[in-house]
């Protein structure tokens, strides 16, 4: 293990509520009654953008469907930008323990800017020494995990994510997953887990 590689929803912090609150004042701004929830956000995070898009706005043409959601995204990052999201107990002693071992990375499935945003908002940019996401090379996880060890020279990174999106991507890219257990989703149960995010201490020899 030589580098550890993080997802950013029901890993690092849970944003649910805050962006279901901007993604529904959006849609209502412009003439679209539909209210989002957090719980339907934590089924659909983890997955691109496209295929959230899809199943939020089933009956809309597909360039109907991704300018709904490219404006969700825009009025989420102003929010989170205004009111940081809940982080999960210990985030940041742990990764201020985490970086003083490994070189730490964000790779999520996110839009362009929104690991900016959760960089900006809780002011951890500092712990990380490299991030990647679909909306900055089009490539899915696993492709971006892959390309995150190629320019960073990594050999054996470990990824901690929460959902069987997650798990598949880290299979699929040839990396050891670690399930963050608190999180959104559920993985096969035999896959190493933490249930908190100091457990990582103990996982990493820290």
């Amino acid at each position: 293990m030589d580098s550890i590689i993080f997802d950013v929803d029901g890993t690092l912090w849970d944003s649910t509520e805050i962006v279901a609150k901007a993604w529904t004042d959006y849609l209502k701004a412009n003439g679209i009654a539909m209210e989002i929830t957090s719980q339907r956000l934590k089924q659909l995070f983890g997955q691109l953008l496209p295929d959230i898009a899809r199943q939020l706005f089933t009956e809309a043409p597909k360039e109907e469907q991704m300018r709904l959601i490219d404006g969700c995204c825009q009025a989420e990052h102003e929010a989170l930008l205004r009111q940081c999201a809940p982080l999960y107990p210990g985030l940041e002693d742990t990764l201020k323990a985490l970086c003083q071992k490994y070189p730490l990375f964000i790779v999520s499935n996110c839009q362009a800017g929104y690991i900016e945003v959760f960089l900006e908002a809780t002011g951890f940019s500092h712990y990380f020494k490299g991030h990647l996401c679909p909306g900055d090379t089009g490539k899915e996880k696993a492709g971006n995990i892959r390309q995150i060890m190629e320019d960073h020279h990594l050999s054996d990174p470990i990824y901690v994510g929460d959902t069987m999106g997650d798990y598949k991507a880290c299979q699929k890219a040839g990396v050891s997953f670690v399930h963050a257990s608190y999180g959104f989703g559920s993985v096969p149960k035999e896959t190493p887990s933490i249930s908190s995010l100091p457990d990582l201490l103990s996982f990493c020899g820290v």
